[in-house]
């Protein structure tokens, strides 16, 4: 019987907490489990985790935003405990992607190995992932982020998603993205450099650099991007069409095929990316909102 503390977000998916706590203990059933509430714990998580006998596994139940909490507030490089996470958010790109590459990240078998209740309950061993994390420095603050980071439509997605959730509502992100595309979104002008290479772009209207290939919930920004790797971060400009022209590209994101329109899409790949706005929005890291920003680097 092996000992598992289980660090959940009340606040992930649909806040289903009973729910995500009862089919834990089924996926472990028989081990010695203990649940804490992150929001509870707050800053004192580092101090729990350092507390923590090296033989206690770790197992993190929530979506992309929950694991960027963990990873920018524990040292995971220095990390000597198993980590395990249960995908219970909204998106769970981070999931969806190791997923999609199970065969080449776990090529002799998911570390974890246990009957699943669904696809979504799969629980992979994920320390591999979690450390030598690429850095984006925004406002002169610098974090950690996972599967990547968006600027431009994107950023004001979960600008308005954020609003409707503190109202209460409900949040349909593509509904949200069409209608900024048609009315409420405006694109910028920006200036872009990658590895010290200058590029400028006309009517950005996303700009996201990423570690991962998904983002927003299932979008597939940049296909080619490959975590594993961990030697370069992939960043997609969508630009210069207007408002029909981009809304006929768009959809075309949700499985990778916007790289196709290689006159509105551009890829480009490197070790740091610096993208500047002429005029500032909001910015999301891993689904975490900035708002009011002209500007970020990221580097790995």
């Amino acid at each position: 019987m092996a000992d598992y503390i289980v660090y959940y977000n009340p606040l992930a998916g649909k806040g289903e907490v009973d729910a995500v706590k009862q089919n834990i203990s089924q996926l472990l059933e028989g081990e010695n489990l203990t649940f804490e509430s992150l929001t509870e714990l707050g800053d004192t998580l580092p101090q729990k985790i350092a507390e923590l006998a090296p033989e206690v596994k770790i197992l993190i139940a929530g979506g992309d935003g929950t694991l960027n909490k963990f990873v920018n507030s524990v040292d995971c490089d220095g990390l000597k405990n198993e980590v395990y996470l249960y995908a219970s958010g909204n998106g769970n790109d981070f999931f969806t992607d190791l997923k999609a590459h199970a065969k080449e990240f776990f090529p002799l078998k998911a570390d974890f190995d246990t009957n699943t209740i669904s696809e979504r309950c799969t629980l992979f061993q994920i320390n591999d992932y979690i450390k030598n994390l690429p850095v984006v420095v925004v406002n002169g603050k610098e974090y950690k982020f996972v599967n990547g980071i968006g600027y431009g439509i994107d950023g004001y997605c979960c600008e308005v998603g954020d609003k409707l959730k503190a109202e209460g509502k409900k949040v349909n992100y593509t509904s949200i993205a069409i209608k900024g595309l048609l009315f409420h979104f405006k694109p910028k002008n920006a200036k872009v450099v990658v590895d010290g290479k200058e590029y400028e772009f006309k009517k950005v209207w996303i700009a996201p650099a990423m570690n991962g290939c998904y983002y927003g919930g299932g979008m597939i920004p940049t296909p080619a991007q490959n975590r594993k790797t961990g030697d370069k971060l992939s960043l997609c400009v969508m630009y210069g069409k207007g408002k029909i022209g981009t809304l006929l590209i768009f959809p075309k994101i949700f499985k990778g095929e916007h790289i196709k329109k290689e006159k509105a899409v551009k890829i480009l790949e490197g070790k740091e990316i610096t993208v500047k706005f002429d005029a500032p929005c909001a910015l999301q890291i891993d689904g975490e909102t900035i708002l009011n920003v002209t500007e970020y680097t990221a580097r790995i």
